[in-house]
């Protein structure tokens, strides 16, 4: 199962390594990764693969809402299920 990480907020040090942090703690691999700075704002999606996640969704989800609370980031995950319905009529 796929999913897109994105994060969203003041730039700051280390962002990218906290989020790669919380992705091998939960046994979730990074596929694909971008990121850009748009004058302050930094911005990230990652494409991330959930097949070995130690964790059900829900807890993965408050995961990285917490980690996203902790840096004054908004940090989202969205499964590719979510992308897959919004497609389908």
């Amino acid at each position: 199962m796929k999913a897109v990480i994105t994060v969203i907020g003041r730039d700051t040090v280390g962002v990218v390594a906290k989020v790669s942090a919380v992705c091998a703690e939960l046994n979730i691999n990074i596929e694909d990764i971008t990121q850009s700075i748009m004058q302050d704002m930094f911005c990230m999606i990652m494409l991330v693969d959930m097949a070995h996640c130690n964790v059900d969704h829900v807890a993965m989800r408050d995961r990285f809402t917490a980690l996203g609370a902790e840096m004054k980031m908004q940090v989202t995950v969205t499964r590719q299920e979510v992308f897959d319905a919004m497609h389908t009529i």
